[in-house]
């Protein structure tokens, strides 16, 4: 039995090329992802699995081995070649298939992965389909069901997923932009000429593209692509400043991600960006639901309150937000790590459609008005960002801060631990794949922040 857990994740396939896993490995999951879904199959599904790659050098191969796996259930594949990752979801909700995207997102050159999703880009996770998937691989190779294997069709949806992303967000008739856009080498330098610019063979708009690093290159010379860590920013922000650029846009690798840096070159908050966003779904349609992790900013409920909406909150993880997202009806919902979902994008997330609606919104107020501007009405509050602590054992770590902060505060487990006051709030919850425990911190004002901080610390070391 092969032991697979630290491949097949909560979320999705990752690990490195071939040290970890190779295109035997892609194969079998493959044919075991066909026969979880059911997929093609007499007994229900839509008959074939649509497929999409990054531009990691070890995509194809890949690719064609986990289709051989689909293949051989008797399910046949289209194949949209190279995407970003919500250019899969679009695939998959218009065609009304199951889909795979390989990516490993932000990680370095050396790893790949794949996202999968049932048809109509419904997420496909722990509890949804992965553990069953590798509890069916970590037998050993699957066998084809069929003599008559599947067959493989490509096609080009660049141009269709262009055309619907612009149909969502009107942003025709919004004043000239100049917009820096950071692709780190990653799939936002496939997608945003063809959103953003006239490859699609969409009508022109009146938004300058400054590009920094489109060049699609699984290697990542200039840096990794993975904006939500700052020193991948910092050629962004420069040249934003340099420029005297309206905004800047970073994408991740795979493009489902989006960070924005304002005109000052200053990182906007994921939380400031989910609020204004959600601002203006809520003016377009009041009274909606909008969803948040319990790691986004307090403003977020807040302001979402005080707009007339219902906020909704939620454990960390697309698979959670996309399910809440269903059983409420919700409009929009955001992560702090820079994931934006959208119910009319099949409650999916997309940097493109995020990048968008930032672009509607600035692009719709009178000239000189600055992002930084702007913006500064949903700065409510200082938090910590992230900060990882090893720990020898998880439970007992997270006992101690139960037992430190229990009587300081409402505490609840929803995931991981979270202790809330009126002037503070923390939450502590462990990683999926690693023994680390990880904090977000927020308060009124710095001084209250770093002594708080400190304590919750220490409070893990100690348990360590």
């Amino acid at each position: 039995m092969r032991d697979l857990s630290s491949i097949i994740k909560a979320y999705d396939v990752r690990g490195v090329v071939p040290d970890q896993w190779d295109s035997d490995l892609a194969r079998d999951i493959g044919a075991a992802f066909v026969q979880v879904i059911k997929a093609g199959h007499e007994d229900g599904g839509p008959g074939a699995v649509v497929v999409g790659h990054d531009m990691r050098p070890t995509g194809p191969d890949l690719v064609a081995a986990f289709c051989d796996g689909v293949n051989g259930q008797g399910c046949d594949v289209i194949d949209i070649g190279m995407c970003s990752t919500d250019g899969l979801y679009f695939a998959s909700g218009r065609l009304g298939l199951p889909g795979a995207m390989f990516t490993a997102s932000h990680n370095p050159a050396e790893y790949n992965g794949i996202k999968l999703c049932g048809p109509g880009a419904t997420p496909v996770g722990e509890d949804s389909g992965l553990a069953l998937i590798r509890d069916m691989v970590s037998q050993g190779p699957v066998p084809d069901r069929v003599v008559e294997p599947g067959t493989v069709r490509h096609r080009d949806m660049l141009a269709d997923y262009a055309t619907f992303l612009r149909s969502l967000v009107d942003i025709s008739g919004i004043r000239p932009l100049k917009v820096v856009v950071d692709a780190g080498n990653g799939m936002g330098g496939y997608t945003v000429p063809a959103v953003l610019g006239t490859a699609a063979g969409l009508p022109e708009l009146p938004i300058t593209v400054i590009p920094l690093y489109f060049d699609l290159d699984g290697t990542f010379p200039n840096h990794e692509a993975n904006p939500i860590e700052p020193e991948n920013l910092v050629d962004l922000q420069a040249k934003v400043r340099q420029l005297d650029a309206d905004l800047g846009l970073a994408f991740d690798g795979d493009a489902d991600r989006c960070f924005v840096v304002d005109d000052r070159g200053a990182i906007v908050s994921p939380s400031v960006i989910t609020s204004l966003i959600a601002e203006q779904v809520l003016a377009r349609e009041p009274g909606a639901t909008i969803i948040h992790n319990l790691i986004t900013s307090r403003a977020v409920p807040e302001l979402v309150t005080d707009a007339g909406g219902v906020p909704e909150r939620t454990r960390v993880g697309h698979s959670f937000i996309k399910e809440r997202m269903a059983a409420t009806g919700a409009a929009f919902g955001g992560e702090h790590s820079g994931h934006f979902y959208f119910r009319d994008f099949w409650r999916a997330d997309s940097g493109m459609l995020a990048a968008l609606n930032v672009l509607a919104v600035l692009g719709s107020t009178p000239e000189g008005t600055t992002l930084s501007g702007l913006l500064d009405a949903y700065e409510r509050y200082v938090s910590t960002g992230e900060i990882n602590t090893t720990v020898s054992d998880v439970e007992a770590a997270l006992d101690r801060v139960r037992r430190t902060f229990g009587d300081r505060g409402d505490v609840d487990d929803l995931d991981g631990v979270t202790v809330s006051t009126p002037d503070w709030w923390f939450n502590v919850r462990p990683s999926n794949t690693e023994p680390l425990l990880r904090l977000n911190a927020e308060a009124a004002d710095p001084e209250t922040l770093a002594a708080l901080r400190d304590e919750v610390i220490a409070v893990i070391e100690e348990a360590s």
